[in-house]
């Protein structure tokens, strides 16, 4: 069957993903994998009264402009526009904090996983469930806004991740995929609920409270990968396609996390497999085989789609730094005479920070706009430090950017050696890997491990849940199965062991940048954003 036909009867797959800087859709076909067309919607969070935020409008605006985006790609390649799809999917950023009354109206502005407010509320429930709650958890900032006394508290009737509102949106159905529900409250071994002796210990906790209701009666049902999730409503329909040519009727997969997307992109949702994904924030993802033996704050314990445990390093802070410092390359260049595009921008300052010293000739790049839990940083201060004897050139200057990265990630990572867990190949996706060899090579050096890149890299997470939306649309049954014999038949990943001289230098850089940390500390207190200079005033 053509592209064309397929897209016209309705047996393409749709996912689409709402990143923390695009909303990507991403359509395939009847052959799991294959990209068809795409679509994509820029946008950024705000920072409003001191809460990373994005506003309910702007996801919806981004979600239509994404969406058209691709029905003209499909026009443009196969002279065909979709009316309905055998599958859809939803994925978005992780965790969070979306509240609604009991008419579905928003009670405060979306709270993103980049605000790190909730420290007493993490601390206290690691403390109470024994396990570790990262300050970005859905339950993190609920319990937060409980111990704080918001007025809000008393009306929450529910509580949700961004994927799960958007798919309640568009299906009228409440539920999420394992791997997001992880990020909200822990779950069970199975994988199959919420774990009932944390919510006992939580409803008792919040007991004489404004909290009027059970918290398991707040949360999302929860669906493993492979289970009908609903189906794409004539509201739901309207919403995604402003034209109205969209059809309803399209059954959806569970709607997950970016993370849950990311394993499935990278074919790393088995046990003993694993993943980094490079975008806003950095994260990596290894799914377990036993449990650990210790608990760390440093790691999650969230799932896969399928709810196997997966052990997860969470940093809120990746390319963005980077993506301003090759702004301003690409302004010089402009101005020089000889302007070049972003993807060409990359490409020649990435492949200069392989001409630069291992260990970054002594310069130092952080690369925290935000607050960054895994180096002990309540807020970001972004610099670039060095001494005066360092060696400041642009490639050492690119690489301690690629460098600053990983840096935060590596911390993380080294608690996972010190537990035993083996790491034999990391799979690694985002724009960031669409300049071949540099940052994988740079990651290898990071983690001391292999790195593996494969082809569909660059679309990330929207190619993930279509992948996931086909696996329901098939019928589910074993993930990894489906992906081994279906998805990644051929594997076309490359694979870059570590350089021992990468290595060495980036060990030496870490040095540095740990020591350094400090002068983020001292900065923070030194130079107050706009927004802490008025909430001091």
């Amino acid at each position: 069957m053509t592209a064309a036909a397929t897209i016209a009867e309705g047996r393409a797959v749709l996912g689409i993903e709402l990143g923390s800087t695009r909303i990507k859709a991403c359509l395939i076909g009847a052959t799991p994998g294959e990209v068809l067309a795409t679509g994509a919607h820029e946008w950024q969070n705000e920072l409003v009264d001191g809460v990373w935020t994005y506003s309910l409008d702007a996801v919806w605006h981004g979600l239509q402009s994404a969406y058209a985006a691709l029905v003209a790609d499909s026009r443009e390649r196969h002279g065909v526009a979709p009316t309905t799809f055998a599958g859809i999917g939803v994925s978005a950023m992780m965790h969070g904090y979306l509240a609604f009354d009991e008419a579905d109206e928003l009670l405060v502005p979306f709270r993103t996983w980049r605000n790190t407010s909730t420290q007493r509320a993490a601390d206290e429930l690691s403390a109470l469930f024994g396990t570790n709650i990262p300050l970005r958890w859905s339950i993190a900032h609920l319990h937060q806004a409980v111990l704080d006394g918001e007025a809000h508290v008393a009306r929450i009737r529910s509580i949700t991740t961004l994927a799960g509102y958007v798919h309640e949106r568009l299906t009228g159905e409440r539920v999420l995929g394992v791997g997001d529900a992880s990020g909200m409250f822990p779950i069970d071994a199975a994988g199959s609920d919420y774990e009932p002796a944390m919510l006992a210990q939580y409803d008792a906790a919040v007991a004489g409270t404004a909290l009027a209701l059970p918290v398991r009666r707040l949360l999302p049902g929860i669906l493993p990968a492979g289970r009908a999730a609903g189906s794409l409503t004539s509201a739901g329909a309207a919403l995604l396609d402003a034209s109205g040519t969209l059809q309803p009727g399209a059954v959806f997969c569970p709607p997950e996390g970016d993370a849950g997307t990311g394993m499935v992109a990278t074919n790393a949702v088995a046990p003993g497999t694993g993943n980094v994904s490079a975008g806003t924030s950095i994260f990596a993802m290894v799914v377990l085989d036993r449990p650990l033996e210790h608990r760390h704050p440093e790691l999650d314990i969230v799932a896969t789609p399928s709810g196997n445990a997966v052990a997860m390093v969470h940093c809120n802070n990746g390319t963005s730094e980077l993506a301003a410092w090759v702004g301003v390359f690409r302004r010089f260049a402009e101005l020089a005479g000889a302007p070049v595009s972003a993807d060409e921008a990359y490409g020649l300052l990435l492949a200069e920070a392989l001409d630069g010293d291992a260990d970054a000739g002594g310069v130092l790049a952080y690369n925290q706009v935000a607050g960054e839990p895994i180096a002990h940083l309540v807020e970001g201060r972004p610099l670039v430090v060095r001494t005066p004897d360092s060696s400041l050139t642009l490639a050492n200057t690119m690489r301690a950017h690629v460098y600053g990265v990983f840096a935060a990630l590596a911390l993380g990572m080294r608690v996972l050696h010190d537990e035993g867990v083996t790491i034999e190949r990391m799979q690694a996706h985002g724009g960031l890997f669409r300049t071949a060899g540099v940052a994988q090579r740079l990651l290898a050096a990071a983690l001391d491990a292999p790195v593996g890149v494969d082809e569909s890299a660059s679309e990330g997470g929207a190619w993930g849940i279509a992948v996931l939306a086909a696996f329901t649309a098939a019928g589910g049954g074993d993930l990894a199965a489906f992906l081994a014999e279906h998805v990644f038949v051929d594997d076309s990943s490359s694979v870059v062991a570590p350089d021992p001289t990468d290595t060495a230098g980036f060990a030496t850089y870490l040095a540095r940048y740990e020591s350094g940390l400090e002068i983020q500390r001292r900065a923070i207190d030194a130079l107050p954003t706009a927004t802490t200079q008025g909430a001091l005033s």
